[in-house]
Protein backbone atom coordinates (compact mmCIF):
# COMPACT_ATOMS: atom_id res chain seq x y z
CA UNK A 1 0.00 0.00 0.00
CA UNK A 2 1.21 3.42 -0.92
CA UNK A 3 0.79 5.89 1.54
CA UNK A 4 0.10 9.76 1.35
CA UNK A 5 3.56 10.79 1.36
CA UNK A 6 4.66 8.55 -1.61
CA UNK A 7 1.63 9.70 -3.83
CA UNK A 8 2.61 13.12 -3.23
CA UNK A 9 6.29 12.63 -4.65
CA UNK A 10 5.03 10.10 -7.41
CA UNK A 11 2.83 12.43 -8.52
CA UNK A 12 5.75 15.40 -7.88
CA UNK A 13 7.84 12.84 -10.52
CA UNK A 14 5.32 12.61 -13.28
CA UNK A 15 4.24 16.42 -13.12
CA UNK A 16 8.35 17.07 -13.48
CA UNK A 17 8.78 14.62 -16.25
CA UNK A 18 6.03 16.02 -18.28
CA UNK A 19 7.51 19.95 -17.91
CA UNK A 20 10.55 18.47 -18.67
CA UNK A 21 9.26 17.15 -22.13
CA UNK A 22 7.25 20.34 -23.02
CA UNK A 23 10.64 22.37 -22.66
CA UNK A 24 12.42 19.59 -24.68
CA UNK A 25 13.07 19.79 -28.68
CA UNK A 26 10.30 18.21 -30.58
CA UNK A 27 13.00 16.46 -32.87
CA UNK A 28 17.07 15.86 -31.37
CA UNK A 29 18.97 14.29 -34.13
CA UNK A 30 22.27 14.08 -32.55
CA UNK A 31 25.81 12.69 -34.23
CA UNK A 32 23.69 10.13 -36.51
CA UNK A 33 26.02 7.61 -38.41
CA UNK A 34 24.74 5.35 -41.21
CA UNK A 35 27.29 2.66 -43.04
CA UNK A 36 26.68 0.39 -46.15
CA UNK A 37 29.37 -1.83 -45.66
CA UNK A 38 32.39 0.79 -46.77
CA UNK A 39 29.80 3.10 -47.54
CA UNK A 40 28.94 6.25 -45.21
CA UNK A 41 25.38 7.55 -46.10
CA UNK A 42 25.07 10.09 -42.94
CA UNK A 43 28.25 11.40 -41.05
CA UNK A 44 27.72 12.50 -37.79
CA UNK A 45 24.43 14.66 -38.62
CA UNK A 46 23.30 16.62 -35.82
CA UNK A 47 19.78 18.91 -35.76
CA UNK A 48 16.65 20.30 -33.41
CA UNK A 49 13.60 20.20 -35.19
CA UNK A 50 10.94 23.28 -33.41
CA UNK A 51 7.52 23.07 -33.07
CA UNK A 52 4.90 24.22 -34.94
CA UNK A 53 7.12 24.93 -37.97
CA UNK A 54 7.31 23.51 -41.79
CA UNK A 55 10.85 22.29 -42.59
CA UNK A 56 12.40 21.79 -45.91
CA UNK A 57 15.22 18.25 -46.04
CA UNK A 58 17.02 19.29 -49.09
CA UNK A 59 20.17 17.62 -51.03
CA UNK A 60 21.23 15.95 -54.10
CA UNK A 61 20.83 12.39 -55.32
CA UNK A 62 22.70 10.03 -52.31
CA UNK A 63 23.37 12.62 -49.87
CA UNK A 64 21.53 10.80 -47.25
CA UNK A 65 18.18 12.51 -46.99
CA UNK A 66 16.05 9.10 -47.40
CA UNK A 67 18.29 7.44 -44.79
CA UNK A 68 18.12 10.29 -42.38
CA UNK A 69 14.19 10.23 -42.46
CA UNK A 70 13.78 5.94 -42.45
CA UNK A 71 15.80 6.46 -39.09
CA UNK A 72 13.95 9.39 -37.80
CA UNK A 73 11.06 6.89 -38.03
CA UNK A 74 12.17 3.91 -36.83
CA UNK A 75 12.47 1.93 -40.09
CA UNK A 76 16.85 1.53 -39.88
CA UNK A 77 18.32 1.65 -37.13
CA UNK A 78 21.67 3.98 -36.94
CA UNK A 79 24.98 2.86 -36.94
CA UNK A 80 26.02 5.46 -33.89
CA UNK A 81 23.83 8.33 -32.61
CA UNK A 82 20.64 8.72 -31.52
CA UNK A 83 17.15 10.43 -32.46
CA UNK A 84 14.60 11.56 -29.63
CA UNK A 85 10.66 12.30 -30.64
CA UNK A 86 9.33 14.45 -28.02
CA UNK A 87 11.84 13.18 -25.70
CA UNK A 88 11.54 9.45 -26.61
CA UNK A 89 14.51 7.65 -28.16
CA UNK A 90 13.13 5.98 -31.32
CA UNK A 91 15.56 2.98 -31.19
CA UNK A 92 14.80 2.58 -27.42
CA UNK A 93 11.12 3.66 -26.76
CA UNK A 94 10.10 2.90 -30.22
CA UNK A 95 6.55 2.91 -29.14
CA UNK A 96 6.18 5.87 -27.97
CA UNK A 97 8.39 7.57 -30.43
CA UNK A 98 6.10 6.64 -33.20
CA UNK A 99 3.39 7.62 -32.00
CA UNK A 100 4.50 11.06 -31.80
CA UNK A 101 4.97 10.46 -35.98
CA UNK A 102 3.25 10.37 -39.32
CA UNK A 103 5.12 8.81 -41.98
CA UNK A 104 4.42 9.51 -45.98
CA UNK A 105 7.14 7.49 -47.55
CA UNK A 106 8.11 8.65 -51.28
CA UNK A 107 5.96 5.12 -52.54
CA UNK A 108 2.60 5.71 -50.43
CA UNK A 109 2.20 1.97 -48.45
CA UNK A 110 -1.32 1.52 -49.83
CA UNK A 111 -3.24 -1.90 -50.27
CA UNK A 112 -4.57 -1.27 -54.20
CA UNK A 113 -7.62 -3.14 -53.75
CA UNK A 114 -9.20 -1.84 -50.85
CA UNK A 115 -11.26 0.98 -50.68
CA UNK A 116 -9.97 4.27 -49.15
CA UNK A 117 -12.69 3.55 -46.21
CA UNK A 118 -11.15 0.46 -45.75
CA UNK A 119 -7.53 1.24 -45.68
CA UNK A 120 -8.31 4.39 -43.14
CA UNK A 121 -10.07 1.96 -40.77
CA UNK A 122 -7.09 -0.82 -41.12
CA UNK A 123 -4.10 2.01 -40.41
CA UNK A 124 -5.96 3.14 -37.56
CA UNK A 125 -6.54 -0.26 -36.26
CA UNK A 126 -2.40 -0.66 -36.44
CA UNK A 127 -2.18 3.04 -34.71
CA UNK A 128 -4.52 1.59 -31.65
CA UNK A 129 -6.91 4.37 -32.26
CA UNK A 130 -10.19 4.03 -29.99
CA UNK A 131 -12.97 2.73 -31.36
CA UNK A 132 -15.23 5.37 -30.13
CA UNK A 133 -13.23 8.14 -31.65
CA UNK A 134 -11.73 6.03 -34.46
CA UNK A 135 -15.08 6.72 -37.14
CA UNK A 136 -14.76 10.68 -36.00
CA UNK A 137 -11.24 10.81 -37.18
CA UNK A 138 -10.92 9.25 -40.09
CA UNK A 139 -14.12 11.11 -40.88
CA UNK A 140 -11.54 14.27 -40.39
CA UNK A 141 -8.77 13.42 -41.53
CA UNK A 142 -10.59 12.58 -45.01
CA UNK A 143 -12.57 16.07 -44.97
CA UNK A 144 -8.88 17.60 -44.63
CA UNK A 145 -6.98 15.88 -47.35
CA UNK A 146 -10.67 16.05 -49.56
CA UNK A 147 -10.58 11.97 -49.99
CA UNK A 148 -14.64 12.02 -48.31
CA UNK A 149 -15.83 11.68 -52.23
CA UNK A 150 -13.58 8.78 -52.85
CA UNK A 151 -14.22 6.54 -49.88
CA UNK A 152 -15.73 3.61 -51.49
CA UNK A 153 -13.78 3.84 -54.22
CA UNK A 154 -10.88 1.16 -54.25
CA UNK A 155 -7.45 3.00 -54.14
CA UNK A 156 -6.22 1.00 -57.33
CA UNK A 157 -8.87 2.76 -59.34
CA UNK A 158 -7.84 6.33 -58.12
CA UNK A 159 -5.37 8.77 -59.79
CA UNK A 160 -1.71 8.88 -58.51
CA UNK A 161 -2.72 12.94 -57.15
CA UNK A 162 -5.89 11.04 -54.60
CA UNK A 163 -3.15 8.07 -53.92
CA UNK A 164 -0.96 10.80 -52.93
CA UNK A 165 -3.64 12.12 -50.48
CA UNK A 166 -4.86 9.31 -49.21
CA UNK A 167 -1.20 8.66 -48.29
CA UNK A 168 -1.48 12.05 -46.94
CA UNK A 169 -4.62 10.87 -44.95
CA UNK A 170 -2.90 7.77 -43.01
CA UNK A 171 0.35 9.68 -41.74
CA UNK A 172 -1.97 12.07 -40.31
CA UNK A 173 -4.43 9.54 -38.33
CA UNK A 174 -3.94 9.96 -34.80
CA UNK A 175 -2.90 13.29 -35.50
CA UNK A 176 0.78 13.06 -34.55
CA UNK A 177 2.76 16.28 -33.53
CA UNK A 178 4.99 15.62 -36.57
CA UNK A 179 4.39 14.57 -39.66
CA UNK A 180 7.19 13.33 -42.15
CA UNK A 181 7.03 13.58 -46.20
CA UNK A 182 9.39 12.21 -48.31
CA UNK A 183 8.88 13.57 -52.04
CA UNK A 184 5.08 14.25 -51.84
CA UNK A 185 4.44 15.85 -55.17
CA UNK A 186 7.18 13.37 -56.81
CA UNK A 187 5.42 12.19 -60.32
CA UNK A 188 2.43 14.10 -59.66
CA UNK A 189 1.48 17.16 -62.61
CA UNK A 190 1.14 20.61 -62.21
CA UNK A 191 -2.29 21.14 -60.87
CA UNK A 192 -2.15 18.17 -58.25
CA UNK A 193 1.37 19.65 -56.92
CA UNK A 194 -0.67 22.88 -56.29
CA UNK A 195 -2.89 20.85 -54.61
CA UNK A 196 -0.74 18.84 -52.32
CA UNK A 197 1.63 22.35 -51.46
CA UNK A 198 -1.97 23.70 -50.24
CA UNK A 199 -2.38 20.47 -48.21
CA UNK A 200 1.01 20.56 -46.62
CA UNK A 201 0.50 24.12 -45.70
CA UNK A 202 -2.73 23.38 -43.77
CA UNK A 203 -1.23 20.67 -42.32
CA UNK A 204 1.47 23.03 -40.79
CA UNK A 205 -1.48 25.20 -39.10
CA UNK A 206 -1.55 22.08 -36.33
CA UNK A 207 1.74 19.96 -37.27
CA UNK A 208 5.01 20.48 -37.70
CA UNK A 209 6.12 18.99 -40.71
CA UNK A 210 9.98 17.60 -42.49
CA UNK A 211 9.48 17.47 -45.64
CA UNK A 212 12.09 16.15 -48.38
CA UNK A 213 11.56 17.64 -52.01
CA UNK A 214 13.46 17.48 -55.44
CA UNK A 215 11.59 21.11 -56.34
CA UNK A 216 13.30 24.02 -54.81
CA UNK A 217 10.44 26.32 -55.40
CA UNK A 218 8.02 24.46 -53.04
CA UNK A 219 10.24 23.75 -50.66
CA UNK A 220 10.90 27.97 -50.61
CA UNK A 221 6.83 28.46 -51.18
CA UNK A 222 5.47 26.47 -48.40
CA UNK A 223 8.69 25.96 -46.05
CA UNK A 224 9.80 28.03 -42.59
CA UNK A 225 13.54 26.68 -42.44
CA UNK A 226 15.50 24.72 -44.76
CA UNK A 227 17.78 22.15 -43.81
CA UNK A 228 20.33 21.57 -46.38
CA UNK A 229 22.43 17.86 -46.21
CA UNK A 230 25.55 16.94 -48.57
CA UNK A 231 27.81 14.53 -48.07
CA UNK A 232 25.74 12.70 -45.43
CA UNK A 233 26.61 16.41 -43.29
CA UNK A 234 24.17 19.41 -42.46
CA UNK A 235 26.11 22.08 -44.36
CA UNK A 236 22.75 24.73 -44.15
CA UNK A 237 20.12 25.02 -41.70
CA UNK A 238 18.03 28.44 -41.95
CA UNK A 239 15.33 30.27 -43.15
CA UNK A 240 14.87 31.08 -47.08
CA UNK A 241 15.64 34.67 -46.80
CA UNK A 242 18.54 33.69 -44.25
CA UNK A 243 19.85 31.40 -46.84
CA UNK A 244 20.34 33.63 -49.63
CA UNK A 245 22.51 35.87 -47.11
CA UNK A 246 25.14 32.81 -46.63
CA UNK A 247 26.26 33.37 -50.31
CA UNK A 248 29.44 35.03 -50.73
CA UNK A 249 30.36 36.79 -53.28
CA UNK A 250 29.11 39.57 -55.55
CA UNK A 251 25.37 41.04 -55.36
CA UNK A 252 24.75 42.51 -58.94
CA UNK A 253 22.16 45.75 -59.60
CA UNK A 254 20.71 45.87 -62.69
CA UNK A 255 20.72 49.51 -64.50
CA UNK A 256 19.07 51.49 -66.97
CA UNK A 257 19.74 55.03 -67.75
CA UNK A 258 18.66 57.76 -69.85
CA UNK A 259 21.44 59.65 -71.63
CA UNK A 260 24.91 59.03 -73.39
CA UNK A 261 27.35 56.08 -72.51
CA UNK A 262 30.01 58.13 -72.03
CA UNK A 263 28.32 60.37 -69.10
CA UNK A 264 27.14 57.66 -67.50
CA UNK A 265 30.09 55.91 -66.89
CA UNK A 266 31.59 59.26 -65.90
CA UNK A 267 29.37 58.62 -63.07
CA UNK A 268 29.91 55.06 -62.39
CA UNK A 269 34.09 55.43 -62.51
CA UNK A 270 33.64 57.58 -58.74
CA UNK A 271 32.54 54.59 -57.11
CA UNK A 272 35.45 52.20 -56.25
CA UNK A 273 32.89 49.89 -54.17
CA UNK A 274 31.70 48.91 -58.17
CA UNK A 275 34.19 46.02 -58.66
CA UNK A 276 33.05 45.10 -62.03
CA UNK A 277 30.54 46.08 -64.91
CA UNK A 278 29.23 45.19 -68.28
CA UNK A 279 26.58 46.84 -70.62
CA UNK A 280 23.63 45.03 -72.05
CA UNK A 281 22.04 45.43 -75.67
CA UNK A 282 19.48 48.64 -75.29
CA UNK A 283 17.50 49.13 -78.63
CA UNK A 284 15.86 52.25 -77.52
CA UNK A 285 18.71 55.18 -78.46
CA UNK A 286 19.89 57.35 -75.64
CA UNK A 287 19.43 54.20 -72.96
CA UNK A 288 22.38 53.10 -71.27
CA UNK A 289 21.56 49.54 -69.64
CA UNK A 290 23.91 47.73 -67.20
CA UNK A 291 24.83 45.47 -64.52
CA UNK A 292 26.86 46.52 -61.96
CA UNK A 293 28.85 44.23 -59.40
CA UNK A 294 29.27 45.30 -56.00
CA UNK A 295 30.78 43.25 -52.85
CA UNK A 296 27.71 41.57 -51.05
CA UNK A 297 28.00 44.52 -47.84
CA UNK A 298 27.63 47.11 -49.99
CA UNK A 299 24.22 48.56 -51.32
CA UNK A 300 25.01 51.80 -53.36
CA UNK A 301 21.60 52.07 -54.84
CA UNK A 302 20.97 55.35 -52.95
CA UNK A 303 24.20 56.91 -53.10
CA UNK A 304 24.15 55.97 -56.60
CA UNK A 305 20.90 57.84 -57.46
CA UNK A 306 21.99 60.80 -56.09
CA UNK A 307 25.09 61.18 -58.38
CA UNK A 308 23.20 60.03 -61.28
CA UNK A 309 20.52 62.55 -60.57
CA UNK A 310 23.31 65.72 -60.17
CA UNK A 311 24.62 65.01 -63.65
CA UNK A 312 21.09 65.11 -64.82
CA UNK A 313 20.88 61.43 -65.72
CA UNK A 314 17.51 60.33 -65.01
CA UNK A 315 17.15 56.44 -64.02
CA UNK A 316 14.55 54.70 -65.62
CA UNK A 317 15.19 51.14 -63.51
CA UNK A 318 16.78 49.70 -60.99
CA UNK A 319 17.17 46.61 -58.86
CA UNK A 320 19.09 44.01 -57.08
CA UNK A 321 19.87 40.77 -58.77
CA UNK A 322 19.12 38.33 -55.91
CA UNK A 323 20.80 34.63 -56.21
CA UNK A 324 17.98 32.09 -55.88
CA UNK A 325 17.71 29.06 -53.62
CA UNK A 326 19.03 27.58 -56.40
CA UNK A 327 22.13 29.17 -56.47
CA UNK A 328 22.86 28.60 -52.52
CA UNK A 329 21.62 24.60 -52.94
CA UNK A 330 24.18 24.28 -55.69
CA UNK A 331 26.98 26.26 -53.95
CA UNK A 332 26.65 24.79 -50.66
CA UNK A 333 26.54 21.20 -51.77
CA UNK A 334 29.16 21.56 -54.17
CA UNK A 335 27.67 20.39 -57.01
CA UNK A 336 29.03 24.06 -58.97
CA UNK A 337 31.79 25.90 -58.84
CA UNK A 338 29.84 28.63 -57.83
CA UNK A 339 26.84 30.56 -59.39
CA UNK A 340 27.25 34.04 -60.12
CA UNK A 341 24.38 36.29 -59.11
CA UNK A 342 24.88 38.82 -61.50
CA UNK A 343 23.29 37.17 -64.51
CA UNK A 344 24.96 36.64 -67.70
CA UNK A 345 23.35 37.37 -71.39
CA UNK A 346 24.89 37.08 -74.72
CA UNK A 347 25.77 40.39 -75.75
CA UNK A 348 27.24 41.87 -73.19
CA UNK A 349 30.34 44.17 -72.72
CA UNK A 350 32.53 42.87 -69.86
CA UNK A 351 34.69 45.21 -67.61
CA UNK A 352 36.04 42.92 -64.25
CA UNK A 353 38.32 44.48 -61.77
CA UNK A 354 37.57 47.37 -59.54
CA UNK A 355 37.39 50.76 -61.34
Amino acid sequence: MVNHGKRIHLKNVCISIILKRRHQKLIVVENLVKKYGGHLAVDHLSFKVEPGKIYGFLGPNGAGKSTTMNIMTGYIAPTEGSVKINGYDIMKEAEDAKKCIGYLPEVPPLYQDMTVAEYLIFVARLKKIPGDVRKKQIEEVMALTMTSDMAGRLIKNLSKGYRQRVGLAQAVLGYPEVIILDEPTAGLDPKQIIEIRDLIKKLGENHTVILSSHILSEVQAVCDEIMIISKGQLVANDTPEGLTGLMKGAAGLELTVLGERERVMSVIKGFDKIRAYRFEDEKKENLVKMVLETDREYDIREELFYALAEKRLPIMSLHRLEKSLEDVFLELTGTTSGVSGVREEKGGENHDGNL
